[in-house]
């Protein structure tokens, strides 16, 4: 090879480095940004490259494969259900957009046309799976739309508590079935279980409330919850030595809902209470509360365990201490001299609270663990929470991060249920859904730190001007311009623009949201509890049971226990 052959291998190589390197969030276009903010696959490390065996070109056996053959072997993919699935997709797009206006009624009608699409296709219809993946989809999309009501930029502005199960099923009495204590023996004997299990009437009282239709039903409820959040308790339970067992106090405590709250005051799934929270690391502050973190609240319940189980050595007395304290427990054990749970039960040393509250857990473990006995077979549980965390580096506006995702905004506020406010503040690590991290980082950097609590981001459809962009966010056209210093006059399907406009409700939206034309919304029910107990924090409402139909597809999504 001559020097200048050398030259010019060096040149091309150096050039297809610098090339590879600018790619990224830099668009091909000469416009602020624009959509696909998707980074390239990465190659994994140390991956050496071996060079191919010498190989005969008339070797037979070394033949490259049929590719007419390959492909033919290869399943077709159904074209009408392409189809449906385009036509689907392009009602939902068209809904999207109407509802982003504020036209909430006719919005409806193209959820709807998406959702029919897909309901009427045949039962026999090859690939019919795949219609059944989107619509569920669609369902869960259209599902959180319809609850904020007025689309991805409008902010839940209070803090929204679910009631905690405690208040109710701990202040009740409920009847013994005689038929069910060989059974519950028969089962406890079969059980493996790290946590010590025991039958009595109390335990016994407790399978039987939850064998009934009500019971039942808040069990089930629980449980199918518990899906979100199973992998990550067990993983903490077992890093902390805890008995596994020990989810099912989350059941009982709060039924696996992040934001529950007893009338007591205490937060969380697993119901803290400010000073027992601070105690292992749950901090509040203004915009956050640490109990309402999944994974940082079962972090500092199963340590609290820990410790209150090194204090007393035993389970019982552990559980017992995590409901009324550990001072309370201690007191009765030097009164009574019984370092024992069920003769303090029996000597009413302790809360009938707490008396209560050890069999309602070992109750709801004995029938979990035998769940084909109690009707606990095959539920459709929960799937687990998979996200990522982005790092807040000013004060971040939820609306602007779901704009930048193009999700609705009640998807960020439930893998961030320790936000207390529509704002993340600095220096808090965000979860967003999986797969969404690399491209909301990208559009957070055209805008600018000092504006990201308080502007939008715009991604334009299929025939929008500007001057329709600007008229609904009630800015001007040259204010979008200028925040967007390379876009062109017309912007193309698929940009992402830059809005210099706060949070609103749009007149229309709040006029057809007054007259009851979203279809499904949160009903915020005051307790006879909750207006004493939280007099003092008005901005605080307990939700109770929310549901959703879009064309004949009932989904419900229970947020209350009973």
């Amino acid at each position: 090879m001559t020097q200048s052959h050398r030259r010019a291998v060096l040149l091309s190589v150096t050039l297809i480095v610098l090339i590879a390197s600018l790619t990224g969030c830099v668009s091909s276009k000469q416009q602020s940004f624009r959509m696909s903010f998707l980074p390239a696959t990465p190659i994994p490390a140390g991956q050496a490259i071996e060079e191919p065996p010498a190989v005969s070109f008339y070797d037979e056996s070394h033949r490259a494969p049929n590719m007419v053959d390959r492909a033919l072997s290869v399943p077709q993919r159904a074209p009408e259900v392409d189809g449906r699935i385009f036509k689907a997709e392009s009602y939902f797009d068209l809904g999207k957009k109407l509802y982003q206006q504020g036209d909430l009624a006719a919005a409806r009608r193209e959820f709807d046309s998406a959702m029919d699409v897909l309901l009427s296709a045949p039962e026999n219809m090859p690939d019919r799976y795949r219609l059944e993946h989107k619509l569920e989809q669609l369902a869960e999309i259209i599902y959180r739309y319809d609850l904020e009501g007025l689309g991805a930029g409008k902010p839940q502005e209070a803090v929204v508590y679910d009631k905690s199960p405690l208040d109710d099923i701990l202040e009740m009495t409920f009847p013994t079935d005689p038929n069910l204590r060989p059974k519950v023996k028969e089962e406890i004997a079969a059980t493996v279980s790290q946590l010590p299990l025991q039958e009595n009437d109390a335990v016994l009282s407790y399978i039987h409330y939850f064998s009934t239709d009500r019971g039942h039903k808040v069990l089930v409820n629980g449980l199918r919850r518990a899906g979100r959040y199973r992998s990550l308790i067990q993983r903490i339970l077992d890093e902390e030595g805890i008995p596994q067992e020990l989810i099912y106090l989350a059941q009982v405590e709060s039924g696996f809902l992040p934001r529950a709250k007893s009338y007591k005051a205490a937060v969380g799934m697993w119901q803290f209470v400010q000073f027992r929270g601070r105690e292992y690391g749950l901090n509040q502050s203004p915009t956050t509360d640490d109990r309402m973190d999944p994974e940082k609240a079962t972090r500092a319940a199963a340590k609290h365990l820990h410790d209150l189980y090194t204090l007393f050595g035993d389970w019982y007395l552990a559980m017992a201490a995590y409901n009324c304290g550990p001072n309370c427990v201690d007191h009765a054990v030097q009164r009574t001299g019984y370092a024992d749970f069920w003769q303090l039960s029996s000597h009413n040393a302790l809360p009938k609270q707490t008396e209560n509250y050890v069999p309602l857990i070992l109750a709801v473990t004995i029938m979990a663990k035998n769940p084909k006995d109690y009707n606990l077979e095959n539920l459709d549980v929960d799937p687990a929470v998979e996200y990522e965390t982005i790092d807040i580096v000013a004060p971040t506006h939820l609306g602007l991060i779901a704009d930048a995702a193009d999700r609705p905004i009640s998807e960020f506020q439930d893998l961030n249920p320790s936000l207390l406010k529509p704002v993340a503040p600095e220096g808090f690590q965000l979860r967003v859904p999986k797969g969404t991290g690399d491209p909301i980082r990208c559009a957070l950097v055209n805008v600018p730190p000092n504006h990201r609590d308080s502007w939008r981001i715009h991604r334009v459809t299929s025939g929008e001007t500007l001057a329709e962009i600007a008229r609904h966010y009630s800015v001007s056209s040259s204010s979008i311009l200028g925040a967007n210093s390379h876009l062109a006059e017309t912007p193309e399907k698929g940009d992402l623009l830059v809005i210099p406009a706060g949070y609103h409700v749009d007149k229309a939206a709040r006029t057809a949201a007054t007259h009851g034309k979203v279809t499904a919304h949160a009903k915020k029910v005051p307790t006879k509890r909750s207006a004493t107990a939280h007099h003092s924090a008005p901005a605080t409402t307990h939700r109770s049971t929310v549901s959703y139909k879009t064309a004949s597809v009932s989904r419900k999504r229970s947020t209350a226990t009973n």
